[in-house]
């Protein structure tokens, strides 16, 4: 078989594995291809969480007898621990696939390798390692949250080219309605790719004064099907979210209360958290940090707990300061519109007085640029999720 049929059936298994966003998590995303020996394609499948069975099974049971010979291709190394089902590895073998070819290892540390192992203990040949970036990309927030157990955190910001996020001023009718004064700052086309990553995102993550000042839905309106709804999560310390506001009436609306409102505090009346609480609202109490907020890796082990493998942080100047002075954010999707607001006045992207001089940076590695028309996105790292 030409080798080039490999990339084409990583591609494949990648592309598998996207469709199970906003389906699989907490778990990964898991594409498989399998191939018979004459080269032809037998078995393709997509893991799903509420599908129970992963993606290599449900290609086996699809390709049937034609899978013995054949080869797996999948995007990552087939587990061989008892979980919620048995070891794919026992299924694979039993099936008599004869070779693995697989993108990356589990990033689990505790069973990372386990898999290939069993595999070529039985006779399997295994390959490993092609298009393995483009994997680790694509289950990095899975990675995070195996390895740390907190949350793989996004800092999203949509900004004019001079580094601001809102003008001057608002009115009143535009802070009911969430838009700026004058207009959105980013294109339709750029807000509607927010949508997907909020799609893509296990929670938002917003504080207080942004619900004050633009009093937000947040929630996910790309209209993609999703397994649990998106977690929308408030900093406010001292319990100010308003019981009119629309993320609250929301809420309190759902008749199957989704419980997708949690509001972490620090100092509250119990007579206002049970206001909230009976509305649907869920509110919980964290130690707070030395500002009298929620201390914010308290916000994200609780997440954690909550198996949350990402989050993405919409909020204000104030909050963006914050998480990159914490340290908590592992990367940042900028929204650039080509305008110049130039009000000193104006709000900029972050306030904080933790970075003073230029040495204190934070640094952002492995850019990628993306394109919306005439805005266009800044997409990077500030830590490996993958990394200690």
């Amino acid at each position: 078989m030409p080798d080039h049929s490999i990339d084409e059936f990583l591609h494949r298994a990648l592309n598998l594995a996207r469709e199970g966003v906003g389906l699989a998590s907490p778990n990964p995303y898991v594409g498989a291809v399998i191939v018979d020996p004459h080269g032809t394609v037998v078995g393709t499948s997509v893991y799903t969480y509420a599908g129970v069975k992963h993606a290599e099974v449900l290609a086996l049971e699809q390709a049937g007898d034609k899978a013995r010979a054949g080869t797996l291709y999948i995007n990552l190394e087939p587990h061989s621990h008892q979980g919620r089902t048995p070891p794919c590895t026992d299924a694979l073998i039993a099936a008599g696939i004869h070779r693995v070819v697989a993108s990356m290892p589990d990033p689990n540390p505790k069973v990372s390798g386990r898999g290939f192992e069993k595999l070529r203990a039985a006779g399997v040949h295994v390959e490993v390692g092609q298009l393995e970036a483009e994997a680790h990309r694509l289950n990095e927030s899975f990675g995070r949250y195996i390895r740390h157990h907190v949350p793989l955190v996004t800092l999203k910001s949509a900004m004019t080219l001079d580094g601001k996020i809102a003008p001057p001023a608002e009115s009143e009718l535009n802070r009911v309605a969430g838009i700026p004064v004058g207009g959105w700052i980013t294109s339709e086309a750029a807000r509607a790719h927010v949508q997907q990553q909020r799609h893509a995102s296990d929670a938002i993550l917003v504080g207080i004064g942004t619900i004050l000042a633009d009093d937000p839905l947040l929630t996910d309106r790309s209209g993609l099907p999703r397994r649990r709804p998106l977690l929308r999560v408030i900093l406010d310390s001292r319990l100010r979210l308003p019981l009119e506001s629309r993320v609250v009436q929301s809420a309190a609306r759902e008749t199957a209360r989704k419980n997708d409102v949690l509001v972490f505090y620090s100092s509250a009346e119990e007579r206002k958290k049970s206001e909230l609480e009976a509305r649907g609202i869920r509110a919980e109490h964290l130690p707070s940090a030395s500002d009298g907020r929620p201390d914010i890796h308290a916000v994200l082990r609780r997440l954690g707990e909550l198996e949350i493998t990402s989050v993405m942080i919409e909020g204000g100047a104030t909050v963006n300061a914050t998480a990159l002075a914490s340290g908590i954010v592992d990367k940042v999707f900028l929204y650039y519109a080509p305008k110049i607001l130039g009000a000193a006045d104006s709000v900029p992207f972050a306030v904080g007085t933790s970075f003073r001089q230029l040495h204190e940076a934070r640094q952002v590695k492995h850019l990628h640029l993306h394109r919306f028309g005439e805005d266009f996105a800044v997409e990077g790292y500030l830590r490996d999720p993958y990394g200690e």
